[in-house]
């Protein structure tokens, strides 16, 4: 069960360092049903409720070709996540695991990622499925699911030589 800020038992807490400005700019919102960490999904599904996903000026450029896309990594911001558990109880039944190691919103760095399905484009906004995040999340990036690209070769031997590489 989601809960809000309670320690479960065996949970370890730490005094997070105090955050040094890494430079991010949020470059939109993110709208969605959910006001509430207790109705919001674990986990987006491709056949989740339609969302909204607002991108800012001047990044609303950069929009520029998504459409071809079915597919879209987004990255955000979990703003209204705690930082300070370095070891958590997910199932609530007193066994615990590293942070790391969980898909838990309570991290370091509360970054969240999701993959949702592009069900169109108006303007600036994109129409999206499958996401996992609260009503007015800030927007970090957007960018095509990798799945949907060709992998690169890795360099061949010589490849240095000839400049290819």
């Amino acid at each position: 069960m989601v809960r809000l800020d309670e320690i479960r038992p065996n949970e370890v807490a730490v005094d997070a360092p105090a955050p040094r400005d890494a430079g991010l700019v949020y470059i939109g919102v993110i709208r969605t049903p959910w006001t509430s960490r207790l109705e919001c999904p674990r986990q987006g599904r491709d056949d989740g409720p339609p969302c909204r996903i607002e991108v800012f000026p001047p990044w609303d450029q950069a929009l520029d070709g998504i459409d071809a896309f079915s597919k879209l990594e987004v990255l955000y911001w979990l703003d209204r996540s705690r930082r300070d558990l370095v070891r958590q109880s997910p199932a609530s039944d007193g066994r615990t695991k590293g942070t790391f190691a969980i898909r838990s919103p309570v991290r370091p760095n509360p970054i969240g990622t999701s993959i949702a399905v592009l069900d169109g484009r108006e303007g600036n906004v994109l129409l999206v499925r499958g996401l996992d995040c609260l009503d007015g999340t800030p927007l970090l990036d957007l960018k095509p699911e990798r799945s949907q690209f060709k992998p690169i070769a890795p360099p061949q031997k010589g490849d240095f030589e000839t400049g290819r590489g």
